[in-house]
């Protein structure tokens, strides 16, 4: 059975009840979430056998954090229990015109500080096929990114496939070296690519002229955008694009794009209405990605199983993509009409 691995900081999810503002009521919603960890949940919800790598403190809430995990399927035993803090983020949900807001408190958090030779890469990658990882753990300090550039190599060494979402999160590069300073040395090591028309251009200072505000997307623009970065980058085989329209805060236009050198696919377009929550969509499309790669028939199926996943999460509160093979296959074939299943 191939064996999936993801690497990168799960953190303390702080959230005010609804769509009220922060400390509007003295309540906060706790969960817990993160790029890396959302993907590995949603593979071992689609039955696959994944493991999650990280560097969390050895407390109760670090404890918490492992159970969740856990309790959705993930194997923690490649966790390196370190460090004095789990990292957090507080979400304020937006709705209609207000968008949503996200505040970071990670810094000096255990994976902030973890350093290459602070996990045992040997044995992670042992028996492995998959890795995944995104922009987001390099953004997060000097070391980490050390660290980061240190797994990517050791999976090549190994022949191992290996994915990476560029998620780029501008509030989070503040230790001295730009987004593409890193990016693109860590991205010369992938075989796919995932991210939205932002995460391709800031990560990796890839310039097309896309208008996002305008709420009419030109899909012809972002055949250019993926053109450009296979050029740019012989070692990627394959890269998806998500395709978000705002109109709201709580109604989105969603798709994607994928390019595989020799094909260049359209998803169908899903009109979510009413949005629960859209954080972990990306991260859902992902988990999509990978798993139709490695059990689908075709790139296309792929990409419109990816496309259905990640439009479900958006019904589903907190990070977490609680999702079924079946439902999601469900979805892209057709039956989103929302009906009561009896």
């Amino acid at each position: 059975m191939k064996r999936y691995i993801t690497f990168g900081e799960i953190m303390l999810r702080l959230k005010p009840f609804n769509r009220e503002r922060f400390f509007q009521s003295p309540l906060l919603e706790a969960t817990f979430g993160g790029g890396e960890a959302n993907v590995a949940v949603g593979l071992a919800r689609f039955g696959l056998n994944v493991a999650y790598v990280s560097v969390i403190p050895n407390n109760p809430i670090g404890d918490a954090c492992i159970g969740e995990l856990r309790r959705q399927g993930v194997d923690t035993s490649l966790i390196v229990r370190k460090g004095d803090r789990l990292g957090i983020y507080f979400l304020e949900a937006g709705a209609n015109q207000r968008p949503s807001k996200v505040i970071y408190d990670r810094s000096h958090s255990a994976i902030a500080e973890s350093k290459p030779g602070d996990i045992n890469w040997g044995r992670v990658f042992d028996g492995a096929s998959w890795f995944h990882i995104t922009g987001i753990t390099p953004a997060i300090s000097l070391s980490a990114s050390e660290l980061s550039l240190e797994a990517v190599k050791k999976a090549r060494e190994k022949g191992i496939i290996i994915s990476c979402d560029l998620n780029f999160r501008g509030k989070l590069w503040k230790y001295g070296k730009s987004a593409p300073e890193v990016m693109t040395e860590l991205v010369r090591y992938i075989d796919i690519a995932v991210g939205n028309e932002e995460d391709c251009q800031k990560s990796l200072g890839v310039k097309v002229d896309i208008d996002v505000e305008s709420g009419r997307l030109q899909v012809e623009k972002y055949k250019e955008l993926t053109d450009k970065i296979l050029s740019l980058y012989p070692n990627i085989k394959k890269i998806a694009i998500t395709l978000r329209e705002s109109h709201s805060a709580n109604y989105n236009g969603w798709s994607a794009v994928l390019n595989n050198r020799e094909e260049f696919f359209i998803s169908k377009k899903y009109e979510i209405h009413n949005i629960v929550d859209r954080v972990g969509g990306g991260d859902t499309f992902a988990a999509g990605l990978i798993y139709g790669f490695n059990n689908l028939n075709s790139d296309k199926e792929t990409l419109e199983f990816a496309v259905a996943a990640s439009c479900l999460v958006h019904s589903i509160p907190g990070d977490l993509p609680l999702l079924s093979v079946e439902e999601v296959k469900s979805l892209a074939g057709g039956k989103g009409s929302g009906r009561v299943q009896r």
